[in-house]
């Protein structure tokens, strides 16, 4: 097992084998985001989808925008010192407790992802200011109860005190519809008053009519594991939570003032995107 830096911890990992020729969503995600740490399947997948959806990249790296502008937010604005990220995918510029850790020095954050090769680069992940705390868990969201007993988890946070729950661009591999509510609902339960949901979800009902038909080929073609999601299912994840303004928005509108212009059209990125607080 790695050698973590002192204000790190990761023994909950599993430690599953890699599977380089089936396409994983962390490592085509790594892929639209210009990395280097994914594999011939995940391009093909990452290819295919691409030609069907052509700014599926752009939707990539205005998810991530998204989560870099929601983590300042809740750090800046909100007082939140806790993190727990489901989905974490592979390390990229600027990851949560880098941009919490920029503000709050002291912030702690949990990371969750059911791929192995998010192991591999977790020395990347647990990297902490000495004040702070990261910890990595190979887990699955579709197993929030599993998440919520790892002893790294409790070792690392303190579910007494607010925490900010971060699920971007890992609900829509919650396959079903409302599948992923009660997932949505276990981990929320488990969390402190004040604590806040930040999430997005892909979905129908942004792009155009044409673009919906062959994604939607390709989904029957079993090509696709993203389960797009209307804006009613999306919103209900935040029933009897507080939203933020600007509510239930393009992924790319939320907040996004002092992001380069002009911004993309909301057909073109085709995600929902909101953040809400547990009263």
């Amino acid at each position: 097992m790695p050698e973590f830096p002192p204000q790190a911890v990761g023994g909950g990992a599993k430690r599953t084998a890699i599977d380089t020729s089936v396409a994983h969503p962390a490592r085509r995600y790594n892929y639209w985001l210009g990395g280097k740490d994914h594999f011939a399947a995940d391009r093909a997948s990452g290819d295919e989808m691409a030609a069907v959806f052509p700014t599926i990249r752009e939707t990539a790296v205005e998810n991530r925008r998204f989560l870099q502008r929601a983590t300042r937010f809740l750090t800046a604005e909100c007082g939140i010192r806790q993190f727990l990220d489901i989905g974490t995918g592979l390390p990229t510029a600027d990851n949560t407790h880098e941009v919490a850790q920029r503000i709050a020095p002291d912030a702690r954050v949990v990371y969750v992802d059911n791929d192995p090769m998010v192991m591999v680069h977790a020395r990347a992940l647990l990297t902490s200011t000495p004040q702070g705390r990261t910890a990595y868990l190979e887990d699955d969201l579709r197993q929030p109860r599993s998440i919520l007993a790892s002893a790294d988890l409790h070792e690392t946070l303190d579910l007494n005190r607010p925490v900010g729950l971060m699920l971007v661009a890992v609900l829509h591999f919650v396959q079903g519809e409302g599948a992923a509510l009660p997932i949505v609902r276990t981990l929320l339960d488990a969390l402190a008053p004040g604590s806040y949901l930040v999430a997005t979800n892909a979905t129908y009902d942004l792009p155009e009519p044409e673009v919906v038909e062959r994604w939607k080929k390709l989904v029957e073609a079993g090509k696709v594991d993203i389960w797009s999601r209307p804006r009613e299912e999306f919103a209900a994840l935040f029933d009897g939570l507080e939203l933020v303004e600007p509510g239930v928005v393009p992924v790319s509108q939320w907040r996004d003032d002092d992001e380069p212009r002009p911004r993309p059209d909301p057909a073109d990125i085709a995600m929902f995107a909101a953040v809400a607080r547990k009263p």
